[in-house]
């Protein structure tokens, strides 16, 4: 029998109402208890309780052991409490507690275990309900007990280790610090009251952990964590192998080591987390119920291994747990949900370790999972939210699937929901959501997502404050949305703002911040990205250096040094772009080899880094042409393309650089191979690029490029015909519209021409001109291109024109070629090729008209040609050659020696540069040559015709037999030989010149583009053979050939002509000889034909006229028909009117014409040969008096004469100079020189010496005038005042060896008002005209400094300085300044340094000054400092500076005068400058200032207009393209600005004042400041001496406009985008304003003219609502 039985069997022997069945029934309770102890049914416990509460009904009030029985069932019902959760029990079991501690009050034995139980009770409950008061009494309790156990009671440790246990529950529900610091206290306590042995010992150790590890939480003291590990390893020592507690101690010491790892670091504490956490697991097998948090643990110690050391087996036994785990937790588990989450977690890690996709599914699909398991409401909803998204997110990444981004943005926009405004995770929710939206944004360009990122970055940001942790995330996030954002739109504001972002982040990471460098990183794209929008140096100065700062951070080793070596790079790349610093570079390239070393063999960016690599050794071959950096790039370029195999998106970028190189290297070794190589990279890119790929064109057009080289370089018409057919499919897939379809045009236009110069078929010229005129349609007025287009098209029609003829195409080529040359000024690297097109088709119209100007303006052209290559430079032989050969051709047409001496003399230089062995020795030595003999025709002196003989000679001995250019040579020596036959006479000259003329002919068979003017050579020599020995055989052979010559130079030939007077002439001579009329009369007809060819200004017509007219008279004499004969007269009357008296041929013309004439008459005279006889005394004397009297037309009225000091007039000079020795020599030159000599001497001789020297002072008084000089010589005059000053400046004209001098004090009747207004109109004139101006400073000392002079501030002075070309400055003493010696200070710099300083006019005005209206505010501000005597000379003077002929009116208000000039600038040339004045404003119009000095003050420059015009709003394009593209139409229609009967017609941008209002006054100053807003402009304040009258101050009265004129912007056919831009920018900026105050009959009137008013437009749309009109102002 059991315990319980024999119980239950006393109680039977004890029936209710007997002594001591109270105690039956307690005992039987004892034993049941015992009992359920054992075996833990829970039957046994509700018997007990119920046997417990019959032992307190027989137990009532009084009873001694009544408070016994409600202890012990209290005690029963708190168990059954813990083992059924029925919170009744728990409420009972506090009742009786309480009742039970009452019957025992203090003093009463077993009151401490009541305390004890009742605090028990209440802790219970108090974790139950978490109702403080409960904890708070339990405490009470606690303290009650602990004094009744004072020190030495064998229960105090217990009574100190609960009540530190329930002031750390208090602490963990309230956080007073001073319930945990008295936890740990207490805890200690307990701790010392049960030493080692102890058996609560194990208890001790584990609370005092607790409670120490809470206060580490809590202020993180190191000592607190290493006593808990210490009180840990304590403990594991009294928990042994086999303790039940074991494995809880090993758990806990690993959690506490995994922590102190966590807190420093210290891999020791970690590996023996990890060690702890197996031998946990060990003695947790399945089926323990600490399994899965032992499963949770060592996951946790191993998942912090492997992101210390990233050893995928940590990673893998993670993975591997966690799947143990989440079999312990099937369906249904409350945990399942957890296990899901991170097996998750970790299959992603794997996932971006190994990039097993398997990994990442499976991720998303346990992720999806958890989520299901964690519906709204769930506390962890969000955390699955945010992982599934994490999840989604990578795989995006990957596969590029939008649908998983879709789901990424759902899921954030879900997770915001979660987090309302207050919720402290809504910062990292916004900062989620923008990320995921940026990307989508990347992905598929949608501007809203950018902007809504932006905005939730904003939104970010501002939940993250100054002093928030992640604040510096938060800023570089929405940094880098903006940076994004101004990458789309270009806003600068954007770049702005994310520059400032990056640096309040640099600011949060102050060096020594792990994310420093990740902010310089940052900051330093922006700045890179702000320097390609605008261009600032100092951006991608302050780029480089964050990039090497940025680069410092991360050293070797660091993750992410790989982005800032590529950073960098890109910086230092663009510097070079700018700067072509070598060392950039070089920089450049070392750090890409850095990177790629940091990329090895199977890193996936590894072909990035040689990609790179290569491409900057190229750029380093264009730069230095090293070839080892090209033949490097090949071949890095092929293992790139290795890396990139088929299927790779990147191969086709590694196909176009692999084939760059190879094409360099092709440029450079001419290796077909490599050719051969680019062609088929070429075409395996155009396979991966089929029809429909974005870039088949661009693969087309290259391929077709390098088809065309292969073409030139091997000829294989099938390669040009490819790259013809691909250029035109290139050209289709760029239609109209299409950015690059200019590149396509020229390519295809290329390609055709190619073969048009292979085939010579039109069709293709004809296309090719059709492109080119389409092309120059893509390139309207202001495009950069635009020059490149224009000088194509010339090129082609000129082609056209010598392959047709047709003059229209040579006259659009000239017109074309001068466009050209406006759009290459000076300093463009294309300017040279403009020159010498320009002047190859002047040279062939020249060729066509004979039109002299166009040969002066291509000589002009190729003179210009040469300055641009000076000595050294690789094409000046070529200009040198180019220069000689049209001064050669000018010569053949105005016979000046000084060109064929020139001509010569290039030449020679040529020559000198092209010695033996150059490819163009040969043609220099020829040309050269030519000019020699042609040097010899002009002087017959032999011995110029013996050095260009000697040249062919030499010529001929260096060109094999074979050569091509051997035939040329020998046909120039065969005529150098006819010209010595002509000058000496010697028959060997003439028999060789015949021998190499056959010669020559053999060289150039039928078909030779050549042969004619072979056969025409041959001919003229058999013709002069003839002549010498009359052998008709060779008037017949010339004849024939002649007739061979004109049949191969049909009609429209350029020698056409030529051929048909040589014929002519040949069948004149056998008529002479042999009589018969039929060569006569073909004579006649060939005559005929041959003056058509020659239009009136031709230089040979004069010579046709004369031919036909003596064919016309032999026919006459014949057979006497009087048509012919007034025929031949006609003709030699129009010949002589074509030739100038002087000309030989003019007086052999004239004899003709007399004879022809007498014949009229006298029928029996007959027809003879005519010789020219000499130009008479008379002739010459009248000509040279004729050309002198023209002379001095441009010269002023009277001079005076310097060597005897007398006044003369225009017949007194001419008198002087008649009478002179100069005149003497010309007369005698005249009668000995040739005649075609006389004309260019005549001019030099009377030019120089009517050179004269004009004066420039500074008026003093006795000034000489024209009344007192008169008649009378200087020198013979008193030396006092303005006269000794006039007999200075005449001695010092003198000693400069000039003959003339002009004053204006005395050689002007300044009583003839009519001579006063032609002088004043011809001043300017004059001072130009003059040889040298001579300027006497009265006021300055020798050794003095002639700024200070009054010189400088006169009015009539100032085109005294600028119009003559040369001038010399004399002080005080009349010695030159500062002794200075050159003969013209304008070309000595200190002096122009001191002249600009002087005078504000910039040095190249000074030195080159075009009288003119350009830029007429500037001129105009030159004279603002200046005065004259009489006030409205200040107008006058300037007459001549602006080219301005008006009428002189002395006596008028210099208003008036000013008035009237401003009013003609305006008038003529437009120019609105002329109204930014501040001042008076004048009586003759309200526009107009009253004084010249309103001119001094400056205007704002160009840069500080833009310097102000930093508004973002202002920068940024227009959103509405047809708003600007009607304000664009309306200035283009507006009239130009008129000035008429005093009224201005302004054209205007208007802007109504909509509000005035005076801020203050200052009385004593006077001032008064006016606060101004107006429509569409930013409110501005003026200041002005005088109150503004009452009439302004009504709403309406007033306008601010803003003068238009059409030079402010160049219109043009179409408004494109770049026509858009500048005109958007132009309209944005700042401008001079003036205000207009309303007047009746729709007039207005300038006001405020005191200050000068800047208006800005208040932003983009105020710009396109600005209204345009044109204004009445008077």
């Amino acid at each position: 029998m059991d315990d319980v039985s024999r119980k239950r069997a006393d109680l039977e022997s004890c029936p209710p109402g007997s002594i001591g069945r109270d105690a039956s029934l307690f005992n039987l309770a004892v034993a049941i208890y015992n009992r359920f102890m054992k075996e833990g049914k829970s039957g046994d416990l509700d018997e007990v309780i119920a046997l417990l509460h019959d032992v307190l009904g027989l137990r009532p009030s009084g009873h001694p052991d009544r408070a016994s029985s409600l202890h012990f069932l209290a005690l029963r019902l708190s168990s059954r409490y813990d083992g059924q959760g029925k919170v009744a029990d728990l409420e009972e079991a506090v009742t009786l507690g309480r009742a039970a501690l009452e019957l025992r009050p203090p003093g009463d034995p077993h009151r401490e275990a009541s305390l004890i139980n009742l605090a028990y009770y209440l802790r219970k409950r108090f974790q139950k309900h978490a109702l403080i008061h409960d904890l708070e009494e339990a405490i009470q309790l606690h303290r009650a007990a602990l004094e009744l156990r004072p020190p030495g009671h064998p229960s105090r440790s217990s009574s100190l280790h609960s009540l530190a246990l329930y002031l750390s529950d208090r602490y963990d529900n309230q956080g007073t610090l001073t319930d945990l610091e008295e936890a740990v206290t207490l805890g200690r306590a307990a701790l010392e009251l049960r030493p080692p042995g102890n058996p609560h010992r194990s208890a001790s150790l584990v609370n005092l952990t607790d409670y120490l590890w809470k206060r580490f939480q809590k202020h993180a003291l190191i000592d607190d964590l290493e006593e808990v590990i210490k009180l840990h390893r304590a403990l594991l020592e009294l928990r042994l192998p086999g303790h039940p507690d074991r494995a809880s101690s090993l758990h806990s010491l690993a959690l506490r080591l995994s922590n102190r790892y966590d807190s420093q670091g210290t891999v020791a504490d970690l590996e023996e987390a990890v060690m702890l956490g197996r031998a946990v697991l060990e003695l947790r097998p399945p089926g323990n119920p600490h399994r899965s948090a032992s499963l949770v643990n060592l996951t946790d110690y191993l998942w912090k291994r492997f992101q210390k050391h990233a050893l995928i087996d940590d990673l893998e036994e993670v993975i591997k747990l966690h799947r143990a785990l989440l079999e312990l937790r099937p369906p249904g588990h409350p945990d399942r949900a957890s296990s899901l989450h991170s097996l998750a977690f970790h299959l992603s890690n794997r996932y971006e370790s190994q990039g097993t996709v398997a990994d990442l599914e499976e991720a998303v699909t346990l992720g999806r999972a958890a989520l299901e398991l964690r519906p709204p409401g769930n506390p962890h909803h969000s955390a699955s939210l945010i992982n599934l998204a994490d999840y989604l997110r990578k795989r995006f990444q990957k596969h590029a699937l939008i649908d998983d981004l879709e789901e990424v943005i759902e899921l954030h926009r879900a997770l915001l929901e979660l987090r309302p405004p207050g919720h402290p995770d809504r910062a990292s929710s916004f900062h989620l959501l923008a990320l995921c939206l940026s990307d989508r944004y990347d992905s598929q360009g949608v501007v809203a997502d950018l902007d809504e990122a932006v905005m939730l970055g904003r939104a970010a940001l501002e939940l993250r404050p100054p002093g928030n942790p992640n604040r510096g995330v938060s800023l570089i996030n929405l940094a880098n949305y903006l940076r994004q954002r101004f990458r789309k739109l270009t806003l600068i504001h954007d770049v702005e703002e994310a520059i400032e972002l990056h640096r309040a982040a640099l600011e949060l990471h102050p060096s020594g911040h792990p994310s420093r460098s990740s902010s310089l990183h940052g900051l330093a794209f922006c700045f890179s990205d702000r320097y390609d929008n605008r261009g600032a140096l100092a951006d991608l100065e302050e780029a480089v250096a964050l990039g090497r700062a940025a680069l410092e951070l991360r050293p070797p080793g660091n993750p992410h040094r790989s982005a800032t070596l590529t950073n960098l790079a890109d910086y230092l790349w663009k510097r070079f772009q700018k700067h072509a610093l070598i060392d950039d570079l070089e920089e450049v390239i070392e750090l890409h080899r850095a990177l790629l070393e940091l990329r090895p063999p199977g890193h996936p960016d590894r072909a990035s880094s040689l990609h790179s690599l290569a491409l900057r050794l190229s750029n380093r071959y264009d730069s230095q042409g090293t070839v080892a950096d090209l033949e490097e790039a090949v071949m890095l370029g092929r293992a790139v393309l290795e890396l990139r195999p088929p299927g790779n998106p990147h191969r086709s970028a590694s196909l176009i650089n692999l084939a760059d190189y190879l094409q360099k290297r092709f440029r450079k070794h001419a290796l077909i191979n490599d050719l051969e190589e680019v062609i088929g990279l070429h075409r395996a890119l155009l396979e991966l690029r089929p029809p429909g790929h974005p870039d088949r064109v661009s693969s087309l057009h290259s391929l077709a490029f390098h088809l065309s080289n292969r073409y030139e370089s091997r000829g294989t018409v099938a390669d040009l015909e490819e790259a013809v057919t691909l250029g035109r499919a290139a050209l289709e897939l760029r239609p109209p519209g299409n950015p690059n379809r200019g590149a396509s045009l020229v390519n295809l236009t290329d390609y055709l021409w190619k073969r048009f110069q292979k085939h010579a078929l039109i069709d293709d010229l004809e296309e090719v001109i059709k492109l080119h005129r389409a092309l120059l349609e893509l390139r309207p007025p202001g495009h950069p291109d635009r020059a490149s287009s224009l000088h194509s098209l010339a090129l082609r029609l000129s082609n056209r024109y010598d392959s047709q003829g047709t003059v229209a195409d040579l006259e659009e080529a000239v017109m074309l070629g001068r466009a050209v040359l406006e759009l290459r000024p000076p300093g463009n690297p294309h300017r040279s090729a403009s020159l010498i097109n320009l002047a190859d088709y002047l040279r062939k119209r020249f060729r066509k008209h004979a039109l002299i100007n166009d040969l002066e303006e291509a000589i002009g052209l190729h003179r210009a040609l040469l300055e641009l290559r000076p000595p050294g430079h690789p094409d000046r032989a070529s200009s040198l050659h180019s220069l000689a050969f049209h001064l050669s051709n000018r010569y053949d047409n105005q016979r000046a020696v000084a060109d064929l001496e020139e001509a010569v003399t290039l030449g020679h230089a040529a020559l000198e540069l092209r010695p033996p062995g150059h490819l163009d020795h040969c043609l220099s030595t020829k040309n050269l040559a030519i000019y020699l003999r042609k040097g010899f025709q002009n002087c017959t002196l032999v011995h110029d015709l013996e050095n260009p003989i000697g040249l062919r000679r030499a010529a001929l001995e260096f060109l094999p037999s074979d050569h091509p250019d051997r035939s040329v040579l020998l046909r120039s020596l065969a005529l150098c030989l006819s010209n010595r036959y002509d000058s000496l006479g010697a028959a060997a000259d003439l028999e060789e010149a015949i021998t190499l003329g056959r010669t020559v002919l053999e060289f150039h068979p039928p078909g030779h583009p050549d042969r004619s003017i072979c056969l025409y050579t041959l001919a003229c020599d058999l013709k002069r053979r003839f002549q010498k020995y009359a052998m008709m055989h060779d008037l017949e052979d010339a004849i024939g050939l002649h007739r061979a010559a004109l049949e191969l130079r049909p009609s429209g030939h350029l020698d056409q002509a030529s051929s048909l007077r040589s014929l002519v002439l040949c069948l004149v001579d056998r008529y002479d000889n042999q009589g018969v009329i039929g060569d006569l009369e073909e004579a006649i007809t060939l005559g005929r034909a041959a003056l058509a060819l020659y239009p009136p200004s031709h230089p040979s017509r004069a010579s046709s006229l004369h031919d036909l007219a003596l064919c016309l008279a032999k026919h006459f004499h014949h057979q006497p028909i009087a048509a012919d004969l007034h025929e031949a007269i006609a003709l030699e009357q129009e010949a002589l009117q074509l030739l100038a008296p002087g000309n030989p041929s003019y007086d052999v013309s004239r004899r003709c014409f007399t004879t022809y004439l007498r014949m009229k008459i006298s029928p029996q005279v007959a027809v003879t040969s005519l010789s020219a006889p000499g130009v008479t005394h008379v002739d010459v004397n009248q000509t040279i008096r004729g050309f002198a009297f023209e002379t001095l037309k441009t010269l002023p009225t009277r001079l005076l004469h310097t060597h005897s000091g007398v006044l003369c007039n225009r017949d007194a000079q001419i008198s002087h100079f008649m009478g002179s020795s100069q005149y003497g020599q010309l007369l005698s030159a005249c009668r000995t020189c040739a005649p075609d000599q006389q004309t260019k001497l005549i001019h030099t001789t009377v030019s120089g010496y009517f050179q004269f020297v004009t004066f420039s002072h500074r008026w003093g008084i006795d000034e000489p005038l024209l009344r007192n000089v008169e008649g009378h010589s200087i020198y013979d005059m008193s030396t006092d005042g303005g006269f000794g000053k006039l007999q200075a400046f005449c001695l010092r004209a003198c000693e400069q060896n000039y003959l003339w001098a002009w004053s204006d004090t005395c050689c002007i009747d300044k009583d003839s008002s009519a001579e006063l207004q032609e002088a004043i109109g011809s001043m300017f004139a004059w001072y130009r005209r003059s040889a040298l101006t001579i300027v006497y400073l009265s006021d300055i000392p020798n050794t003095g400094s002639f700024g200070t002079s009054e010189w400088f501030r006169r009015g009539w002075t100032l085109q005294e300085l600028l119009a003559p070309q040369t001038i010399l400055f004399y002080t005080q003493n009349w010695s030159l300044y500062k002794n200075l010696a050159g003969s013209n200070h304008k070309t000595d710099v200190d002096v122009m340094e001191e002249l600009e300083k002087a005078t504000g006019v910039e040095s190249r005005f000074l030195t080159n000054f075009s009288p003119g209206m350009d830029d007429a505010r500037s001129r105009l501000q030159w004279a603002s400092s200046r005065c004259t005597t009489r006030p409205e000379d200040i107008a006058y003077s300037l007459f001549g500076i602006f080219d301005l002929h008006l009428p002189v009116l002395y006596g008028e208000s210099a208003e008036k005068a000013l008035g009237r000039l401003l009013a003609e600038i305006i008038s003529q040339s437009g120019d609105i400058s002329v109204l930014e004045w501040v001042g008076e404003a004048s009586p003759f119009h309200s526009c107009f200032p009253a004084h010249i000095s309103s001119y001094q003050t400056l205007p704002l420059s160009p840069s500080q207009l833009h310097a102000e015009e930093q508004s973002p709003t202002i920068n940024q394009h227009p959103a509405s393209s047809t708003a600007l593209r009607k304000l664009y139409r309306s200035l283009v229609k507006l009239p130009l600005p008129q000035f008429i009967n005093r009224r201005l017609t302004l054209p205007s941008i208007t802007h109504r004042v909509t509000a005035i209002r005076l801020l203050g006054d200052d009385p004593p100053a006077p001032s008064y400041t006016y606060a101004i807003r107006a429509s569409g402009l930013r409110p501005l304040e003026i200041t002005l001496p005088d109150k503004l009258e009452d009439a302004a101050m009504k709403q309406g009265a007033l306008q601010l406009v803003r003068p238009w004129h059409s030079k402010l912007f160049s219109p043009s056919a179409e408004l494109d985008a770049t026509t858009e831009k500048q005109l958007f920018s132009t309209l944005g900026r700042p401008f001079h304003a003036l205000l207009l105050i309303q007047l009746p009959h729709n007039e207005y009137r300038r006001i405020a003219s005191s200050t000068l008013i800047v208006a800005e437009p208040v932003d983009s749309s105020s710009v396109l609502q600005s209204k345009v009109r044109t204004l009445n102002i008077v």
